[in-house]
């Protein structure tokens, strides 16, 4: 395929995406199970959202959505879990991104509004995939009668995509039925050079919902 059939063909079908993503369902709160429903927090943290070389408006924008379904599920008593980047100085994955989140530094807490609201077992990760943490994977040992999971924050593309494919797959390999869902409202994406942030984010939406994820506007 040449470049101009590349490019006309792909308008065609961005088109379609950005259609079908912009008219996603609602997810009523009550339609869900309280015993068996997590809400997982991925990186709202200083360094992703206030401060540092990482630091990105599109996901501070996530913040009051993010606090308002951390309160509900708080008040209802329901489980919550915070995945925090926390990287050891030498840290691997500096290689990739600059260095960030750095365990010890104030990048690496979690931002105040959610600190305020509580309620949360916070799990730090030393990877963008937070589910190979083994405290994390330890948690769901833990849990047995979880079997629906809440994924916002950040970035849809990369560790919100890493975690749902994970544990979609997780599930899958045990043959257990699982929902995976994540609020288009609630995760987000960077802006940089040729990583346009709303095509990333649509690109991530549909390759976990080709991969059985559900995709939902908010979770209201």
């Amino acid at each position: 395929m040449d470049k101009g059939e590349f490019l006309t063909a792909s308008k065609v079908i961005l088109e379609q995406l950005y259609d079908e993503f912009t008219h996603l369902p609602v997810l009523e709160f009550n339609e869900l199970d309280k015993d068996k429903t997590a809400l997982i927090i991925v990186d709202m943290i200083n360094g992703f959202v206030k401060e540092g070389a990482l630091s990105s408006p599109q996901m501070a924008i996530l913040t009051p959505e993010i606090a308002k379904l951390t309160q509900k599920f708080k008040e209802e008593k329901m489980k919550i879990v915070a995945l925090a980047d926390n990287h050891p100085e030498d840290s691997v994955e500096f290689c990739a991104y600059p260095p960030h989140c750095i365990k010890g530094t104030s990048e690496s807490l979690v931002v105040s509004e959610l600190q305020e609201i509580g309620g949360y077992e916070l799990i730090e990760k030393n990877s963008t995939n937070g589910y190979l943490e083994t405290a994390f994977q330890e948690w769901i040992v833990k849990h047995p009668e979880v079997d629906t999971f809440i994924i916002t924050g950040g970035c849809t593309d990369i560790c919100v995509l890493q975690l749902a494919l994970t544990l979609k797959t997780h599930f899958n390999h045990l043959n257990r039925k699982s929902r995976i869902i994540v609020p288009e409202n609630g995760v987000n994406t960077y802006d940089l050079g040729i990583h346009f942030a709303p095509l990333m984010h649509l690109f991530a939406l549909y390759n976990m919902r080709l991969n059985d994820i559900e995709i939902v506007k908010e979770v209201k």
